[in-house]
């Protein structure tokens, strides 16, 4: 089979195949598994339960789509059962505690997790000789970040300053370690760890992010509370990194040896704005609302400026963004405007990956 970059590839390798999803309960991982499930794979999701009952996972009733089985990441014993039984030829590994401000409140749960649960993924992965392609989700956190205008290369120096941060940079470090200890050599099979940065995106109900934030407000009719209004981040919808992550796996499956390793999944240049844009933007687009800046001067350190450069995506993947920073805020606005509206969740997230993909123009 010969892989090209345009939408039609995914359908191609992932129809009937079977594809584990860890996190799937998740904001990325809902989203992921029904992508998956919409190109015909067979789909099992091993993850906590979902934290609110507006969730994206609940509200396109995903359990009712793809087979899930409730775990933790951190029993070795449960995840690796799943592994065994099921067999699978994909591994999307998502589950994580994913908050910075949650990281300072539960240091541990977030280590534990992060670093402990990754390596439980690992040595499940060892133990699995059915895996062709496996894609290790870390985070843009994972740099040391140094506060400059360019954007990080996949080579560039890992830490954290924070618990979330830290545990993203020995995540990639301990996943280097099973790469070259354990699957440089296994034979027609290729691993890619992927770091991404801010995604936005329908159905997310998170604490401490801006967009749920933001929305809540606004179903509420109260004024939208930002406290950080000029850090800078870069914006991306939540099917732009996924789209990578299919894409890279895709290729792993056919050519392991050349597309394993690390790579990112940012946004365009012009998806570079403050939290303040972002805001204001989701306040045109549903019709009402107000800011309100409300400075904290003894929040905990939160990054500032943090981008990704993709120069290695787009050349060896031919992977670009195709939402830019307008469009990528509308359409998560329009997600949550049209669900607030009595509108069916899961009927507008399947309209949003065609449209994405390009499906309702073909």
């Amino acid at each position: 089979m010969v892989i090209d970059s345009s939408a039609h590839i995914y359908k191609k390798v992932f129809n009937g195949k079977r594809v584990l999803v860890t996190g799937d309960t998740g904001f990325k991982g809902s989203w992921l598994s029904l992508w998956l499930h919409e190109l015909g794979a067979d789909v099992v999701g091993y993850a906590l339960p979902p934290e609110w009952h507006e969730d994206h996972f609940n509200m396109i009733e995903l359990d009712r789509t793809i087979h899930h089985v409730q775990g933790d990441i951190r029993d070795f014993s449960s995840l690796n059962k799943v592994f065994q039984e099921f067999q699978p030829e994909f591994l999307f590994h998502l589950a994580a505690q994913a908050l910075v401000k949650r990281s300072y409140d539960e240091p541990k749960l977030t280590i534990d997790t992060n670093i402990g649960g990754s390596t439980n993924i690992l040595e499940a992965i060892r133990l699995t000789s059915s895996l062709r392609s496996v894609i290790y989700v870390t985070s843009d956190k994972c740099y040391k970040n140094k506060e400059w205008m360019w954007g990080y290369r996949e080579n560039d120096e890992l830490g954290g300053y924070d618990p979330y941060s830290a545990s993203k940079a020995s995540a990639e470090i301990i996943f280097s370690a099973y790469m070259n200890s354990f699957f440089k050599d296994r034979k027609g099979f290729g691993a890619a760890s992927v770091r991404a940065g801010n995604v936005i995106g329908g159905g997310d109900w998170s604490i401490d992010r801006i967009v749920p934030d933001s929305i809540k407000a606004l179903q509420s009719r109260h004024p939208i509370v930002i406290r950080n209004p000029n850090a800078t981040r870069p914006w991306q919808h939540v099917l732009e990194p996924l789209s990578g992550y299919l894409l890279l796996a895709a290729k792993l499956y056919q050519s392991p040896v050349e597309f394993s390793g690390a790579m990112n999944f940012g946004p365009r240049n012009d998806s570079f704005h403050t939290v303040q844009s972002l805001v204001e933007r989701i306040v045109a687009f549903w019709g009402k609302g107000e800011l309100q800046i409300n400075v904290d001067p003894n929040a905990p350190h939160e990054s500032t400026l943090l981008h990704l450069n993709c120069d290695k995506a787009e050349q060896i993947l031919d992977w670009h963004p195709r939402w830019d920073f307008g469009q990528a805020v509308d359409e998560t606005t329009h997600w949550y405007k049209e669900v607030d509206s009595g509108k069916q969740a899961l009927q507008i997230s399947k309209q949003q990956i065609k449209e994405y993909t390009g499906e309702l123009n073909d």
